[in-house]
């Protein structure tokens, strides 16, 4: 069942509503309904983390946690999914967004060499900047829409399969 599987991983509740820069929501983080898990918390926590995951913006988790407790989906969740973008992924996740994003906007693919520094930093923003915003916002768009249709599509096959389980004993 989904619901169990999603449980195993998801972080201890109690660490999170202590987590040092969440404090800034307050006590809107004892909403019960922000750490249940069920169909409609998981698929909205699928969608909001990996929209957050594909974005190249710092503090991910501020921003999904920000998005999740209004729509009221699960926050733990949510908040974990952005970890799919974690030193090891970034590189290919962004530079297939940038590829996308070249793609759709018509423009050449220019070879760059990454370089930590504000000189190379502010040339590539007028440069490759726009190719990979775009492909990151239409990679974060799609990821999320298969996130929220696959885990709906994943909890009412096992809720049905469990109810036939059910049924024929």
């Amino acid at each position: 069942m989904p619901k169990k599987t999603i449980q195993r991983f998801l972080p201890d509740h109690n660490k999170i509503k202590n987590n040092k820069s969440l404090r800034i929501f307050g006590d809107v983080l004892h909403d019960a309904n922000l750490w249940h898990l069920n169909r409609r918390s998981a698929r909205g926590a699928f969608a909001v983390g990996l929209f957050f995951a594909f974005i190249p913006v710092p503090f991910q988790m501020l921003l999904a946690a920000a998005i999740a407790i209004p729509l009221r989906v699960n926050l733990p969740l949510s908040v974990a999914l952005v970890w799919i973008t974690n030193p090891f992924t970034m590189p290919p996740i962004f530079y297939g967004s940038y590829l996308v994003g070249v793609a759709v906007l018509g423009h050449k693919k220019q070879e760059f060499a990454f370089e930590p520094t504000w000189q190379w930093l502010e040339a590539s923003i007028s440069s490759i900047g726009p190719a990979f915003i775009i492909g990151s916002l239409i990679c974060a768009t799609i990821a999320s829409l298969i996130g929220f249709f696959v885990v709906d599509l994943l909890w009412r096959r096992t809720v049905r399969k469990a109810w036939l389980n059910r049924h024929k004993k």
